[in-house]
């Protein structure tokens, strides 16, 4: 398994060489994933910027969560990352979004949604793909986890168009 250094060189020898940019929308990571991306010397051929959602006000008002999805699914739902990912791509003009919602812990977890769970989203101009994951660790290590589950599936989709990792 890749550290998330090798990750980001990776996806952005990806998003370099095809001209693209990169945009995040986070939640129960607060930027984590942000400053991972920008971690890496160079980061600005590739990573156009994000937006830390953690109220469902700014979810809602910033990056068009519907109402309706909020008060009936939830803010840590499929439907919610989906939609933060996409607006987080249109807001940044980037051709790739990644966003993250969840409950990082100790505190906020019920019968359903228990602490762990946590939803991530990619879209690209072609596709888009949501996971669902439930993590054991403690709220920093559900938040690493996090980050390393959605570079590994930025990644995933980064490399199926082309192939091969661009030198």
């Amino acid at each position: 398994m890749e550290t998330p250094t090798e990750l980001v060189i990776l996806i952005g020898r990806y998003l370099v060489e095809r001209g693209w940019m990169i945009a995040t929308a986070e939640s129960c990571t607060g930027g984590l994933l942000g400053h991972t991306l920008t971690s890496v010397s160079g980061s600005s051929e590739y990573y156009q910027g994000g937006v830390i959602s953690y109220s469902n006000r700014i979810k809602h008002e910033l990056l068009g969560v519907p109402e309706e999805v909020l008060t009936t699914v939830g803010a840590v739902s499929k439907e919610t990352a989906l939609a933060m990912a996409r607006r987080a791509q249109q807001m940044c003009a980037a051709q790739v979004a990644l966003a993250t919602t969840g409950i990082a812990g100790p505190l906020g977890g019920t019968p359903t949604k228990p602490v762990g769970t946590v939803y991530i989203a990619y879209v690209d101009g072609c596709t888009s793909e949501v996971l669902h994951l439930c993590w054991n660790g403690d709220r920093a290590a559900n938040n690493r986890a996090t980050v390393q589950a959605a570079l590994e599936l930025a990644l995933k989709h980064l490399s199926r168009a082309e192939g091969t990792i661009p030198g």
